[in-house]
């Protein structure tokens, strides 16, 4: 019930669902500098969405469900993602900060949802930032062997990894060294300001473009066109295994190809003009990657048949093989090279966007202000940049990728949900607010997305889910025993019962 004072001031006491207005949210938008525009914005989502996945994930693909309709599969997966990524322009444009699907779920579901979401993210960013910078090393590693050179097998692996020796003996790793300076580099990066951090990732997405354009293009000469027959090979008898389902089941792979354009509107309250750029981000980058993607596709399933795909064990076979029937042999370095300059964008935007979200999270209270210090000279939250360098560094140095990799993606689908729920939240209980870029057939897209984020999770493991659930419970007693009381909403509503 509220108290006299909240009746008054207009304000009802404090709840597991209390929502921060809308015309609150933007009380520290100045203190972050602004310096992108809508070309920033556009490469930081491919700068986080093509990685090695495009490589890796697309032979697997073709090979073991879906045959040349690999294409669909990425048309549907981009479906799926543009979907969420409408839902996210739209919240963008009305709430133009830091803190992406947090700020979001805390201003339209409560201070519960939104703590429960930015530690989720926690797992999307964090933790994904450790995974590709573990696997960094394995492709560091086979570039440096096309040139002779090779690196300390102790210090190119966990200590939990066994690494297998040119005599074929084993040896236990004692540090992923390689991934740990990565991690390290990259914050360095994101501490000394977000121009150089955004220049940096636009030449580093320049150049694995021009890789992957060049694929497409000195590639398609050597299509052979009998390859795509049938071009949606029969079904086996096995639900995913080719046919409709398979198409359907290589969407659910690929689509984690696409995961991490989320982390673009972390950066919103970094750009000139948040409510125009970072829809285009989101959308433009979408858009783009999509047509990369099914390009790459269709030039990979042309030159090499799709049963020999099905066949291979090296996940990087399909790439080299393809190449292997074209006169361009320099082209697997490149690829190698277009590969760590992936991973490297990734990683730099994932670290960018967990350091957001948690400043946007200290700058509510929800979290110790000193996460929330912007560095006076360069604008940016260092601290927290600092924070997550030292812990992504140590998983990536210490923590097999294996054990990583799939947290990230639940993390993300999670997300994903509460912001389409988030949209029609805000259509009902905020409809006049003004939006510059609005969600279309509310709440048929938002709902749809739902149901295929929703689709995904349940294909994933039971042991992600239940990682998921105990990353949330450690969450949990957080929120409650340090979160729930320092929040600025609550500090509020304790004011109020007093004054």
């Amino acid at each position: 019930m509220s108290s006299p004072d909240a009746s008054i001031t207009g304000r009802p006491a404090h709840s597991l669902f209390s929502r921060k207005p809308i015309t609150e949210i933007d009380e520290h938008k100045g203190e972050l500098k602004r310096a992108l525009n809508a070309w920033h914005m556009i490469a930081l989502g491919i700068g986080v969405i093509i990685g090695a996945g495009l490589f890796s994930l697309t032979g697997l693909a073709a090979g073991d469900y879906a045959g040349p309709a690999v294409v669909i599969s990425f048309m549907i997966a981009a479906i799926g993602c543009g979907l969420a990524g409408c839902c996210y322009s739209e919240l963008a444009s009305m709430i133009p900060v830091a803190g992406s699907a947090y700020t979001y779920a805390y201003a339209t579901l409560g201070e519960l949802v939104g703590w429960i979401i930015g530690w989720d993210l926690v797992l999307e960013y964090a933790v994904g930032a450790a995974t590709v910078a573990s696997s960094w090393t394995s492709y560091f590693k086979v570039l440096l062997a096309q040139f002779g050179l090779a690196l300390p097998p102790r210090l190119t692996a966990s200590p939990f990894s066994i690494v297998e020796l040119a005599d074929h003996s084993h040896v236990h790793g004692l540090i992923n060294l390689p991934a740990f300076i990565v991690v390290v580099a990259v914050s360095v990066v994101l501490m000394r300001g977000v121009t150089g951090s955004a220049w940096l990732n636009a030449v580093i997405v320049m150049l694995k473009l021009t890789i992957v354009v060049l694929v497409i293009v000195l590639g398609a000469s050597y299509v052979n066109t009998a390859n795509y027959v049938p071009f949606i090979p029969e079904n086996t008898g096995e639900f995913g295994h080719f046919g409709l389902s398979g198409v359907m089941r290589g969407a659910a792979v690929i689509f984690f190809s696409y995961v991490g354009f989320d982390a673009v509107s972390t950066a919103a309250q970094e750009a000139y003009n948040p409510q125009r750029d970072v829809p285009l981000g989101i959308l433009g980058s979408l858009v783009i990657c999509a047509i990369l993607y099914v390009g790459f596709g269709l030039v990979l399933t042309g030159i090499v048949n799709y049963q020999e795909l099905g066949v291979m064990v090296d996940k990087m076979a399909p790439i080299s093989t393809a190449i292997s029937r074209t006169p361009y042999e320099w082209l697997k370095s490149a690829i190698y090279v277009g590969i760590l300059c992936g991973y490297t964008t990734v990683v730099l935007v994932l670290l960018m966007g967990q350091s957001r979200v948690f400043y946007s999270m200290a700058s509510d209270g929800l979290l110790p202000a000193i996460f929330a210090r912007v560095h006076p000279q360069w604008r940016t939250p260092w601290l927290t940049n600092l924070l997550f360098m030292v812990f992504a560094g140590v998983m990536a140095a210490f923590v097999p990728g294996s054990w990583l990799g799939e947290a990230t993606s639940i993390g993300t689908l999670l997300a994903f949900i509460l912001v389409c729920i988030g949209v029609m939240v805000l259509r009902r209980t905020d409809p006049d607010r003004p939006r510059r870029f609005r969600t279309p057939f509310v709440p048929l897209v938002p709902l749809v997305g739902i149901l295929f984020c929703g689709a995904m999770m349940l294909s994933l493991d039971i042991w992600t889910w239940v990682r998921l659930i105990a990353w949330l419970i450690i969450g949990l007693v957080v929120f409650f025993g340090y979160s729930r009381k320092r929040s600025l909403l609550a500090r509020q509503a304790a004011m109020n019962e007093v004054g």
